[in-house]
């Protein structure tokens, strides 16, 4: 895509749109970014729960945010960071695996998808991208999980690190999170504890709020299994 009509385009973006938010930060644009994602495997699948609350700065702009995305039919992606970012190369990601589809005549595995996202994020990493997501879906009949930042990480999750939390709330998650979670969880407790976490950081972190939603992710494909308001669940 085109690039910014200045000399350093990398120093314009990071003087112009800086990703942490203060009050005296001398910038054109001042914006904070809030939201909870989680994702973790079990022995039963993959649970994914997300908020619905998108801030600006310090005021909502909205509570009825959709922050996982399918990529395809069996991989889905969380949102996290600058809206803007996080859409345009989910979408772009998007047109990546069906050419790689269209040109290999077999399906795109979830490790390769997280692969080309981060070697896009590594590509354009100084360039002031805000962006940090999970991608998850089923490789050769095992549950895939994969945390992806704007800075080029990627990192998978295992037995010993099977779960990952983003945004501004992820450290009330974490703590529910690693309180209860177990390998052999059944997938009622599974959701149960998908919610509970997204409950306790909607509560502690004013950059979260909204709906509460949960994704349920099976060998045979993913549901949406929750969508509450977070004040009901209080």
């Amino acid at each position: 895509f085109l690039l910014p009509p200045v000399a350093d385009p990398a120093a314009y973006s990071r003087e112009h749109f800086k990703v942490k938010y203060t009050e005296d930060n001398e910038q054109s644009l001042q914006f904070a970014k809030g939201t909870t994602t989680l994702a973790f495997i079990y022995d039963g699948g993959i649970v994914v729960a997300v908020d619905s609350r998108s801030t600006m700065g310090p005021f909502i702009a909205s509570q009825q945010v959709k922050k996982v995305n399918p990529i395809n039919d069996y991989i889905l992606a969380t949102l996290a960071g600058g809206a803007a970012d996080c859409q345009f190369w989910q979408r772009n990601l998007a047109v990546q695996c069906r050419m790689y589809e269209l040109r290999n005549r077999h399906r795109i595995s979830v490790r390769a998808a997280s692969k080309l996202i981060a070697n896009t994020c590594n590509y354009y990493k100084r360039y002031g991208m805000s962006l940090g997501m999970m991608m998850m879906g089923y490789d050769n009949g095992e549950p895939v999980l994969y945390y992806v930042d704007d800075e080029g990480s990627r990192i998978p999750a295992s037995k010993t690190v099977p779960k990952f939390s983003v945004g501004s709330g992820s450290t009330y998650a974490y703590g529910v999170l690693d309180t209860n979670w177990r390998w052999d969880l059944s997938d009622d407790e599974a959701v149960e504890l998908g919610k509970r976490a997204i409950y306790h950081a909607t509560h502690r972190d004013a950059y979260s709020g909204g709906f509460c939603n949960v994704f349920l992710f099976k060998p045979e494909g993913f549901k949406h299994v929750v969508h509450q308001d977070v004040k009901e669940m209080h």
